[in-house]
C-alpha cells in the first residue's frame, strides 16, 4: 500500500507559493490613433480606439 508524503513545513509551503507570486511590471503600449499610453488589448481611454476602428464613445469635453 502506498504511503502518503510527509507534511510540509509552514516556511516550506510558503516559499513554493510565493515563487509563482512575482509581480511584474504593467507594460503600457501607445495608442496608434493619439498616441496616448494605453493598456495592451484594451481600447485607449483618450479616444476610444482600438485596432484601427472607433470602440467605444468618448465624452466630448
Amino acid at each position: 500500500m502506498a504511503v502518503p508524503y510527509g507534511r510540509k513545513s509552514r516556511t516550506k509551503s510558503r516559499m513554493q507559493r510565493a515563487a509563482n507570486m512575482k509581480y511584474s511590471a504593467k507594460v503600457a503600449a501607445r495608442c496608434t490613433n493619439c498616441s496616448a499610453p494605453k493598456m495592451p488589448h484594451y481600447a485607449c481611454g483618450a479616444c476610444g480606439a482600438y485596432a484601427g476602428r472607433q470602440a467605444r464613445p468618448v465624452a466630448a469635453e
